[in-house]
């Protein structure tokens, strides 16, 4: 179980990760995605970026791990999962960027 200074440790980690879709990990993007129009995936990584509508309901653990975002009558998912440094296993410690890759996974939700 994780206590709250580790809690807090990773949101601040996933915040970081998740507003510059660049820092600390990487984002996957499905063929949903993928397929959207440029400016389409544009408005919809911002939103992404920009999400903020965490509640206990939908980030239990106080993560900012997960999001829904509807975009141009969709709705996509992102989840943040954490893996060791050569993205075999599991990370040993999530707060610990030393030994953890975030991977955040975008998709729509039928792809799920």
């Amino acid at each position: 179980m994780l206590n709250d200074t580790n809690a807090e440790r990773i949101r601040s980690l996933n915040d970081r990760f998740r507003r510059s879709l660049v820092l600390g990990g990487t984002v996957l993007l499905t063929p949903g995605v993928t397929s959207l129009e440029p400016d389409s995936l544009a408005q919809l990584l911002e939103s992404v970026r920009e999400f903020d509508s965490f509640t206990p309901d939908n980030d239990p653990y106080g993560e900012h791990d997960f999001g829904s975002i509807d975009h141009e009558s969709e709705r996509y998912f992102f989840k943040i999962d954490y893996y060791d440094q050569s993205r075999a296993m599991g990370s040993p410690d999530p707060a610990d960027p030393t030994v953890t890759q975030r991977v955040m996974t975008i998709m729509r939700a039928d792809e799920y």
